[in-house]
């Protein structure tokens, strides 16, 4: 009998479970990312996995995002929804910081142009540009960077209930 992959989304999704065959449990961490989007305000950087100083945010897609800018490469990859990234070449990037870091209202540089992501769709976000999404049905984002100050570690809320 063939068993069938299902795809999840931010408005069809399962809480999953895990048997821990040994091991203690809390040395684990399971993360469904629609349902942490389904609960977090449009564009919160939620942390879903970490590997040393690497993190996985996950980002509920809606409206227009903020702008953000990074010293590092990231990459962006929606998993739901259509949402469209913003690019300008910054004229002075951010520099000492780990992670994304907000810009203001409208950021000074040259425009790199327009990216529209699909779901499975991913997009790098160069080191030294400004960036924001939006998204006119909501959409979930996995984003990949470097933990930093608008990261948020939310592991009791996502493992414990």
């Amino acid at each position: 009998m063939a068993s069938a992959t299902v795809f999840g989304s931010i408005n069809d999704f399962e809480k999953g479970s895990i048997e821990i065959v040994s091991g203690d449990p809390k040395h684990y961490v399971f993360s469904n990312i629609f349902e942490v989007a389904s609960k977090s305000p449009p564009y919160e950087r939620v942390v879903v996995g970490k590997n040393l100083e690497y993190v996985q945010e996950v980002m509920r897609a809606e409206g227009v995002s903020p702008w953000f800018a990074c010293a590092h490469d990231e990459f962006a990859l929606c998993m739901d929804g259509v949402v469209e990234v913003e690019l300008v070449k910054l004229d002075a990037p951010p520099r000492g910081k780990d992670g994304a870091v907000l810009l203001g209202e409208a950021p000074k540089g040259k425009r790199m142009g327009l990216i529209r992501l699909r779901r499975g769709h991913q997009a790098l976000l160069p080191a030294g540009c400004g960036y924001r999404f939006t998204a006119t049905t909501l959409g979930v984002i996995l984003q990949q960077t470097i933990l930093g100050e608008l990261s948020r570690q939310k592991w009791n809320e996502i493992c414990l209930t």
